[in-house]
C-alpha cells in the first residue's frame, strides 16, 4: 500500500537518478581516458584535431585531423586495404554522436563540433538471403533510404560507395550521388579504392581527396 501510494515519487526518483547516474558516468568515462572539453557553433561543419576512436586501445590508436563544411563540403578518403579508412570513418561519426550526447571527447581541446539534423551512415556489408539482397542491392537499398531523407543540414558517411558491381557502372553511380547530395547542402565523407572517384576529388572545388599530399590535406589516416 505504501508503495502504491507513492509510485508517482518513486518513479520520479528512479528518473532523476538514472539522470544522476548516466551524467557520473559521462564525466568518470572522460577523467578516465583524458577526454578533452571542445567548442560548438551553430553551423554545419566540424574541425576535429587529434580525435581518436574511443574504442581502440588509446596507447595504440592513431588520431586524425579532420575538417569539413568550411572550405570543402566532401571529403574522398582513399588509400590501401588495412590502412584506416573505415576506422576514420566510424571515428568522426561518433566523435559527432558523442558531442550531441553531452560527453566530453577524446580530441584536442581546439576542436570544434558542428550542429547536424542528422548523421546518415552506409557502413559495412547487409547482404541478405533472406530478401535476396546482394552486396550491391543492399547498399543501394540503404543509399535510397539516404537520399529519400537527407537535407542541408545532414552529415552523410559512406563506406567504398558503389561497390559491389561492375567498377566502371560503381564509380560512375558513385559520382553521380555524391554530386547529387553535395548540390543540396549536404557535407559528405567517402571512402573508396576507385580511381574515378579520387580524380573527381581533384577536379572539384569543393571537394578534397584525403590522400592529397599538400599544404590543403585535412585528413591524416
Amino acid at each position: 500500500l505504501v508503495v502504491s501510494a507513492n509510485y508517482q515519487d518513486l518513479l520520479n526518483n528512479l528518473n532523476n537518478l538514472t539522470t544522476l547516474d548516466i551524467i557520473f558516468a559521462k564525466a568518470m568515462m572522460a577523467i578516465k581516458h583524458n577526454y578533452n572539453n571542445f567548442t560548438i557553433v551553430n553551423k554545419q561543419l566540424f574541425n576535429l584535431k587529434k580525435a581518436k576512436h574511443p574504442l581502440i586501445d588509446s596507447e595504440k590508436v592513431v588520431p586524425i585531423d579532420v575538417q569539413l563544411g568550411d572550405k570543402y563540403n566532401a571529403i574522398i578518403i582513399t588509400g590501401p586495404n588495412t590502412g584506416g579508412k573505415t576506422v576514420a570513418l566510424k571515428t568522426i561519426g561518433l566523435m559527432n554522436l558523442m558531442a550531441y550526447s553531452g560527453m566530453l571527447l577524446p580530441c584536442d581541446s581546439s576542436s570544434t563540433i558542428g550542429m547536424f539534423k542528422e548523421i546518415l551512415v552506409d557502413i559495412g556489408d547487409e547482404q541478405s538471403i533472406e530478401q535476396s539482397l546482394s552486396t550491391f542491392s543492399a547498399h543501394m537499398t540503404k543509399m535510397k533510404s539516404i537520399i529519400d531523407t537527407f537535407s542541408f543540414e545532414s552529415l552523410i558517411l559512406l563506406d567504398e560507395l558503389g561497390s559491389g558491381t561492375d567498377p566502371v557502372e560503381g564509380s560512375s553511380l558513385a559520382i553521380s550521388m555524391i554530386d547529387y547530395m553535395k548540390k543540396r547542402g549536404a557535407k559528405l565523407i567517402v571512402t573508396t579504392h576507385y580511381s574515378s572517384l579520387k580524380e573527381y576529388a581533384y577536379k572539384t572545388n569543393d571537394v578534397v581527396n584525403a590522400s592529397q599530399a599538400s599544404t590543403d590535406m585535412f585528413v591524416e589516416v
